[in-house]
């Protein structure tokens, strides 16, 4: 029986992430709006918006197994946003230049069927060596980060920016935590080792 599988994003980067698992599935926009609540950390942020992007789309596909997933990162106990623009990404490049930034992703994966919600926070975290402004400017430049949280992509060029990675699973810097979803999956009757699914 072919898997439902829903990913509840239009990221590029997650569906080509996902696509490592070989499983079957779909993609749709969840349409959540991502504001922090007061006083709410990173953590619980993240898992919140997880779990309202995979709930999101429940009534459309209540038939699939959907997940949601959300990233952000932290410098110096502030949530980094997306750049958006080459001024903004050279300005938290020289800001994480030396220090350390903490990525985490919410994970969530629900069933309307069977009623089922499974979730998690990733942190991942990536030590910046010193960057000159000669190598930020170029980096910006060279691969346009404008659309990554931290300004940079860890999958490409952005990799020349680090001293030392740090966590469980290098996808989670992506925006998909593997090896987490991958346990959810099975738990969920889904092997992807053996093409297995869930009624």
């Amino acid at each position: 029986m072919q898997t439902l599988l829903l990913l509840a994003s239009t990221s590029p980067f997650r569906q080509t992430l996902l696509q490592k698992l070989g499983l079957p599935f779909i993609t749709a926009a969840p349409h959540v709006d991502e504001t922090p609540l007061a006083q709410e950390t990173a953590p619980e942020l993240v898992q919140r918006l997880a779990v309202a992007k995979a709930r999101a789309l429940s009534e459309q596909y209540p038939h699939h197994w959907i997940i949601g997933s959300d990233q952000v990162c932290v410098l110096n106990g502030a949530i980094t946003g997306k750049p958006h623009t080459p001024e903004n990404a050279c300005r938290q490049l020289r800001a994480a230049s030396g220090q350390a930034v903490t990525f985490y992703t919410g994970l969530a994966l629900w069933s309307a069927q069977h009623q089922r919600l499974m979730q998690c926070c990733e942190p991942f975290t990536v030590h910046f060596r010193m960057l000159s402004e000669e190598e930020i400017s170029g980096y910006v430049a060279r691969e346009q980060p404008l659309q990554c949280a931290g300004s940079f992509k860890s999958e490409g060029l952005g990799i020349c920016l680090f001293d030392r990675l740090e966590g469980r699973d290098p996808n989670t810097l992506v925006g998909l935590p593997l090896i987490a979803l991958n346990a959810m999956l099975r738990e969920a009757g889904i092997n992807p080792l053996l093409g297995e699914s869930c009624p």
